[in-house]
């Protein structure tokens, strides 16, 4: 197919124009919930939460992130999304509540409250609750993608402000399963912002701090978006999310990211 002079000088100023707009950072409002949803391909009481956790990826006031965890492979049908790491952090959660609570499917909202992750007045209540702490969601993360680099950026925060850890997550906003064994055998189904890995970028202390990552590092073909959280504790006892940020990767190619 022959191009002409206008529809290349129309491509020309796209790419240009894309190029300025990955360039911003991620700042369309700050978030009001990280909402962590802890879901598994062989649990038929999941769909559909994995349905409304896609209906609220459209909230742009929110960070909404799928877990697939791993526990229930043994059912008959293996997670193909799944991560041990999510199991492990789900439980992680409940023992940092107390309450010991661990089922599919779930949501931990804000690192500190824990609702039913099909319930979506639940959901709702659990983000009013988790908004009276005032770590919560208090300090504003920037996220600037040039010249083939991640920069993330954190404020500084009080003066007794406490150590949080920052992780990267390598987002799939949309991935469509057949699922061919166990309690959903037979169907087709779409899970929204599926967190890939975690990659802990370094500890904040109080102060202003700044991390800047080759998106080659992380860049794949089924990753098309990356979230951002500051998180108070450790991975084995995770607190509070301090801060939180999600941009998209939408034009930038996996060969693209890579930088000579």
């Amino acid at each position: 197919m022959e191009i002409g002079m206008s529809s290349r000088r129309y491509v020309t100023l796209a790419a240009v124009a894309a190029s300025l707009v990955a360039s911003l950072p991620a700042l369309a409002g700050e978030p009001r919930a990280v909402i962590e949803l802890f879901t598994s391909q062989g649990c038929s009481s999941c769909p559909p939460a994995d349905k409304l956790l896609g209906d609220l990826a459209k909230d742009h006031t929110l960070v909404p992130l799928t877990l697939a965890i791993d526990y229930w492979d043994y059912l008959g049908w293996k997670d193909t999304l799944a991560l041990a790491g999510h199991s492990r952090r789900q439980k992680a959660y409940s023992q940092v509540r107390g309450d010991r609570e661990v089922y599919t499917p779930q949501v931990v909202v804000n690192g500190t409250v824990q609702a039913r992750g099909n319930d979506r007045a639940a959901i709702d209540e659990a983000i009013a609750e988790s908004r009276r702490h005032a770590a919560t969601l208090s300090l504003p993360l920037t996220l600037t993608i040039a010249g083939g680099r991640l920069t993330v950026a954190v404020p500084a925060g009080p003066t007794d402000a406490t150590s949080a850890e920052v992780w990267l997550c390598p987002v799939s906003k949309s991935v469509q399963v057949e699922i061919g064994r166990g309690e959903n055998s037979g169907h087709t189904f779409t899970y929204h912002n599926v967190v890939r890995r975690w990659s802990k970028l370094g500890v904040w202390n109080g102060k202003a701090a700044e991390w800047s990552i080759p998106l080659a590092e992380f860049k794949t073909a089924d990753v098309d978006a990356v979230a951002v959280v500051l998180q108070d504790g450790v991975a084995a006892q995770p607190g509070a999310i301090r801060g939180a940020a999600m941009i998209s990767l939408d034009g930038i190619s996996a060969s693209a990211a890579v930088r000579p």
